[in-house]
């Protein structure tokens, strides 16, 4: 499987803020990821690669990025601009960041209001709400202690970042427990991170070294193809070295609930990550409940998963998911509008989704909305459809997934 984005974005970033060189294994070189790459080489880190999935990262320690000369693009990605704004709020410069129409459309409050309580100056549109939103840091950041109204890796480990230029800890409480790459991360390169429940807590000031990080393969693509095995028939897949991080594990309890003929096996940790192989093989699914307390656990499979659920015998019901309307796209509104363009019976509520399965799907002309688990997706519905389905805007699979659809031909019997 291709690496997961996640960690890919993390390692080049706190790399760049270690002193000496780390090299990362498995980089995902898809576009999101190489917006990050981007932007630190902007503030004066030296990267070299990806190379057949391998980077090198010269960082320089805390205090060690310059001030860019130009705008730092982000392009479509959420995760480069939100934990890059945690970096430069700790920075003595002045930076601009920007990002795509989809990515200037996206909200950024849930970070900026909590990097300006720590004493960083964040200027925007709609008093930085939206991009493109400029900063002017400093290093003596005040700790702060924080309970965020969202669950939200990307404003937890924002914070967290920010959070290594205050003297002192910084603490992060959410609703509920979100993907924890960050605080694993930081603690393999240096950083004293304390985890109780939903809130951690970073040290400032940590001296971080430069160490060796293999991504393992990313799960959030992987469920595609775990998909397309469980609701097509005579279909077996096996995804070796695939991320099991429990705190993105939700997908693989939710096909076990719907009766998927699933196993995950040979599992071992590479650096701070746990991994694993994952069979899936033909079967019968059944409809059933997801709550809000498990989807920060599934936030990016949702979509594959209403597949899933238009498949299924009987009605699944998906509650509290309503933080997939300020995705790349309306990701509630685009699966709704498109599964039912395949005729699936699907409702789209204020915080999610009713999918009434059981339906034929027909092949049909869909949208991907520029939005690549949208399309990825849809592509899995293609199959499960009868005739022919066409994908439109479907380039967009190389956000996250470069060669999707060359994987999928792979599999042809």
């Amino acid at each position: 499987m291709p690496g997961d984005k996640s960690i890919s974005h993390r390692a080049v970033m706190i790399a760049a803020l270690a002193e000496g060189e780390t090299v990362i294994e498995n980089f995902l070189a898809a576009d999101d990821c190489l917006a990050t790459i981007r932007c630190i080489r902007a503030l004066g880190i030296r990267v070299e690669g990806p190379d057949n999935g391998r980077v090198r990262v010269r960082g320089c320690g805390l205090q060690g990025l310059r001030e860019p000369e130009e705008i730092l693009d982000a392009g479509n990605s959420g995760t480069t601009m939100r934990l890059l704004l945690g970096i430069l709020a700790g920075q003595p410069f002045f930076s601009v960041l920007t990002g795509d129409r989809s990515l200037r459309r996206r909200p950024m409050r849930r970070v900026t209001d909590p990097l300006r309580q720590m004493g960083a100056t964040v200027l925007g549109r709609d008093n930085a709400a939206f991009a493109p939103l400029a900063i002017l840091g400093r290093p003596d950041l005040k700790p702060l202690c924080y309970t965020s109204p969202v669950a939200s890796a990307q404003v937890k480990s924002a914070i967290l970042l920010a959070g290594l230029f205050a003297d002192g800890y910084t603490s992060i409480t959410e609703p509920a427990r979100s993907r924890d790459h960050t605080e694993r991360m930081l603690r393999e390169f240096g950083a004293e991170i304390h985890v109780d429940g939903n809130a951690v807590a970073v040290k400032g000031r940590p001296q971080l070294k430069g160490t060796e990080i293999a991504v393992p393969g990313d799960i959030s693509s992987a469920a595609f193809l775990l998909t397309a095995a469980l609701v097509l028939p005579d279909a077996d897949i096996t995804v070796i070295d695939v991320g099991l991080n429990p705190t993105r594990t939700g997908i693989i309890e939710v096909m076990k609930i719907m009766g998927a003929d699933i196993e995950v096996f040979a599992t071992r940790k590479i650096g701070c990550e746990p991994i694993g192989n994952i069979r899936a093989r033909s079967s019968r699914l059944v409809g059933t409940s997801v709550d809000k307390n498990l989807v920060p656990r599934l936030i990016d499979e949702i979509p594959v998963l209403a597949v899933l659920a238009a498949v299924a015998d009987g009605v699944t019901v998906i509650r509290g998911a309503e933080e997939l309307r300020v995705k790349e796209s309306n990701r509630l509104t685009a699966m709704a509008t498109e599964l039912a363009r395949l005729g699936a019976d699907v409702t789209e509520t204020r915080d999610g989704l009713i999918i009434k399965g059981g339906a034929t799907l027909q092949g049909t002309t869909v949208d991907s909305y520029g939005d690549h688990r949208i399309a990825m997706a849809l592509a899995v519905a293609g199959l499960a459809a009868r005739g022919r389905t066409t994908i439109r805007g479907a380039e967009c699979v190389s956000i996250s997934f470069p060669g999707f659809f060359e994987v999928l031909n792979s599999l042809r019997p």
